[in-house]
């Protein structure tokens, strides 16, 4: 998305962007661009019971299942599998993937 006063600002400007291909003319309202202008939740998809490997930190590697996700906060509340006393973790949503999401009915 580029605004400019004049279409020369944004003929040049798209010259530098390595990948931009057209230019497409014309006015936008707010309403058409505000859900590109909004963040997703990474938690987004991750539910209670599903199977994780952390990705950063210190237990980088670790597979764990999903105890309790927070969209609010963008956290995630695991159990790791190789830990002998089971004790719930918390970290930011960014932080894990995703191997096996529980199916809910």
């Amino acid at each position: 998305m580029v605004e400019a006063a004049v279409p020369e600002e944004v003929d040049q400007a798209v010259q530098r962007v390595p990948h931009a291909r057209v230019v497409i003319k014309g006015e936008s309202s707010f309403a058409e661009v505000e859900h590109f202008l909004s963040p997703k939740p990474t938690v987004t998809g991750i539910t209670e019971g599903s199977i994780i490997e952390l990705i950063t930190g210190p237990f980088k590697g670790e597979k764990a299942r999903v105890k309790h996700v927070d969209e609010v906060h963008d956290e995630i509340t695991m159990e790791l599998f190789e830990s002998v006393v089971p004790i719930p973790i918390t970290v930011r949503g960014d932080n894990v993937r995703i191997l096996k999401r529980e199916e809910t009915e």
